[in-house]
């Protein structure tokens, strides 16, 4: 590719805070911080709450009834390995988007479009299922959705964020504490690069079975 096309993208992913550069050191991945976490989840949860609640007044009854069957799917899914991780995501922001979809605002869904709100859904993994974490999370979310009262379903999504932000901001700790430690390492040659297993090295106190599906 030519170099224009490649600077816009960098130029865009830095401004979607997925890249950081400095003058004459180099563009490296963005490691959030924890405001970043919290401000990015904020965003999402007004957002999801406003169109959850939505979705109680306008959804079609055959509406609910894909909604519901995308979130058993989901749910399916997040309880299995790490190989259908793509698939999983995949179908997890999908659900969420087809929720605003359903509300028939366009505004609402070109918010949530233009800010990036579901991003925060693809940091998500399976696991496990746990008492914490029940295997039908999403089909018990759709269902209050479904109930016909925008004040419930505002609730219920709104505490689905929040459980979704908290189990987030436990498993991205060693990458807060990483970006604390390395703030200044840009370095672009190899003698001077950190070896992987040293950045990789503090994240291994955090277990899959700790990581989340939102």
């Amino acid at each position: 590719m030519s170099f224009l096309p490649v600077s816009e993208a960098l130029l865009r992913l830095e401004h979607e805070g997925l890249l950081e550069s400095r003058p004459r050191a180099g563009t490296r991945v963005r490691l959030p911080t924890e405001e970043d976490v919290r401000g990015q989840y904020t965003v999402r949860e007004a957002l999801e709450v406003k169109s959850a609640m939505l979705f109680a007044e306008v959804a079609t009854a055959s509406e609910r009834s894909e909604v519901m069957k995308m979130a058993a799917r989901v749910d399916m899914l997040s309880t299995q390995t790490d190989s259908n991780r793509f698939v999983y995501l995949t179908l997890h922001e999908k659900l969420h988007w087809r929720i605003a979809e359903c509300t028939r605002c366009q505004a609402l869904c070109d918010a949530l479009d233009r800010t990036s709100a579901l991003a925060s859904t693809w940091l998500c993994v399976g696991r496990i299922a746990t008492p914490q974490n029940p295997p039908h999370n999403h089909q018990d979310l759709v269902k209050i959705l479904s109930n016909g009262d925008p004040r419930a379903a505002g609730d219920a999504m709104s505490k689905h964020i929040q459980s979704s932000m908290e189990r987030m901001l436990l498993r991205l700790e060693p990458y807060f504490r990483m970006r604390e430690k390395y703030a200044d390492t840009f370095s672009r040659t190899s003698k001077r690069q950190l070896p992987i297993e040293t950045l990789a090295g503090t994240a291994e106190t955090v277990e899959p079975a700790e990581s989340a599906a939102v």
